[in-house]
């Protein structure tokens, strides 16, 4: 720990433990992992991330895959290997990919969800993998064997994967949620969670596909607005909706407010907000209220200028309004 340490971030200082371990272990790579191995059942938990971090700094000679992938596989029930399988993967992902078919029928969750997580191709904070954003496929011929998993934790996994792929390969997604759908309440699960970026995206096929209405005429009267609609950044407005429904039969709706955020260069780009998703009776009025915190956050930084709120329904624009922001006084 020097004084570079404080001004790491998390994947940062894992490496650096993790290659620190290497001077000071043995130069065998057999024996630094004999020691590792002694130890790891009193190592759990998300900060011994460095373990299995080890084994991608230190074990990807190929004499080393055998026991690699069994320290993998130990290291991941501790903490989780997600991010070192990753670079084995884009070394060689066919070689990989068929261990992971072998970890999706492991007896532990841990491992099963290895084997979901760690080839998911647009994973927070991993390593991409472009070839699995290109062809999915050795990715859903993972996911076939795991998509009636009893853990959630593994089921989680699952659906995040498919959400990855939708970004890439919508019709993919779609085909594949259509072939699973109606056979296990879990895998019910699995698909309309995979499928909420569509869903967000209104895409039609996969909003008809789980039921939402897609008529043109769904509203008859819609209004939002906001208060205050002038405001510093760092301050928080409520959102006030009405939404009346047409009359007739009952239909499947997602109300949501979006926000066209001003980026940077004065571009904007679109976030949603889920207000309400359930099954409403025709003609049926409904109301609510919602708070939004305009405070900057690690994923989100606002820029001044006017900002453009949008109520949709079942993914169509019905009524907006335009709040404005402004930098602090000591900005």
């Amino acid at each position: 720990m020097d004084e570079t340490w404080d001004n790491l971030a998390l994947k940062g200082r894992t490496r650096r433990i993790s290659t620190q371990l290497g001077v000071f272990l043995p130069d065998k790579y057999e024996d630094a992992l004999d020691i590792m191995f002694q130890i790891a059942d009193d190592c759990a938990g998300f900060p011994y991330l460095f373990f299995p971090d080890f084994v991608a700094v230190y074990g990807q000679a190929e004499e080393h895959w055998d026991l690699s992938m069994s320290a993998l596989e130990n290291f991941t029930q501790k903490s989780s290997s997600e991010f070192a399988i990753r670079p084995f993967l884009l070394r060689d992902p066919d070689k990989v990919m068929n261990q992971m078919a072998l970890w999706a029928k492991h007896p532990n969750e841990h491992v099963r969800r290895l084997a979901s997580e760690g080839c998911r191709p647009r994973l927070p904070w991993g390593e991409a993998l472009p070839v699995f954003k290109k062809d999915p496929a050795p990715v859903l011929s993972v996911l076939e064997i795991l998509k009636e998993d009893a853990s959630l934790y593994v089921r989680k996994s699952i659906a995040n994967n498919l959400n990855d792929i939708s970004k890439d390969h919508p019709d993919l997604v779609l085909e594949t949620a259509r072939r699973w759908a109606g056979k296990n309440p879990d895998t019910d699960w699995i698909i309309r969670h995979g499928c909420r970026t569509l869903i967000k995206h209104a895409n039609p096929e996969t909003m008809a596909l789980f039921g939402y209405a897609m008529e043109a005429a769904l509203t008859t009267r819609a209004y939002i607005s906001a208060q205050p609609d002038l405001l510093t950044i760092g301050e928080k407005s409520e959102f006030h909706y009405q939404v009346t429904i047409r009359q007739g039969e009952p239909v499947y709706l997602r109300i949501e407010y979006a926000i066209d955020f001003i980026k940077a260069k004065g571009k904007t780009s679109r976030k949603s907000f889920l207000l309400s998703n359930k099954t409403v009776s025709g003609g049926a009025h409904l109301t609510g209220t919602r708070t939004h915190n305009w405070s900057d956050m690690t994923t989100r930084r606002h820029y001044p200028g006017e900002h453009r709120i949008v109520l949709l329904v079942n993914g169509q624009e019905v009524a907006h309004t335009v709040v404005s922001l402004r930098q602090s006084a000591d900005e």
